[in-house]
């Protein structure tokens, strides 16, 4: 089996795991005067849950490819070492350090850095472009999550105050 087949079944796995807990356990706790609403919390989850399951299977059953078996586009795992793996590890070690720093820089400094940071590591040169580009996406952001939707984020790191 290819490694984009064995990467769809975890990924199969894990939207039925996300699924059960969707289903059967984000229900029980909700009061008596939210279980006659339309809407629940947990509405967005299942239907994450079930969108996932369709795409995985379609990922895992091959629908996607039409028919072809073998393709010059299927991952060899043999050849792993010519794929970028290391732009890849690096990504993941940006997306856990933007975790650990979004509350103590601020979400401002904190994603403005994210996304010049990942857009360098994915090979964009053009600073005078990018920069701009991340502080405004940055500020419209936490614009319409602040002001629009009144959920509060933290602009600016801790010892600048609130």
């Amino acid at each position: 089996m290819a490694l984009d087949r064995w990467i769809a079944l975890v990924f199969v796995a894990f939207c039925c795991i996300y699924g059960y807990t969707a289903f059967f356990t984000m229900d029980q706790l909700l009061p008596p005067f939210m279980q006659r609403n339309p809407v629940w919390p947990s509405t967005f989850p299942k239907v994450l849950a079930i969108f996932g399951c369709v795409v995985g299977l379609i990922v895992l059953l091959g629908i996607e490819k039409g028919g072809d078996t073998a393709s010059d586009s299927e991952i060899d795992y043999r050849k792993l070492g010519e794929y970028k793996v290391g732009q890849a590890a690096l990504l993941l070690a940006l997306m856990v350090a933007y975790a650990l720093l979004l509350r103590p820089a601020g979400f401002l400094i904190a994603t403005t850095g994210f996304l010049v940071l990942g857009s360098t590591i994915l090979g964009e040169r053009k600073f005078h472009i990018m920069i701009p580009t991340a502080v405004l996406a940055t500020v419209g952001v936490w614009y319409l999550v602040q002001e629009v939707l009144g959920i509060f984020l933290r602009p600016f790191p801790f010892f600048m105050g609130t």
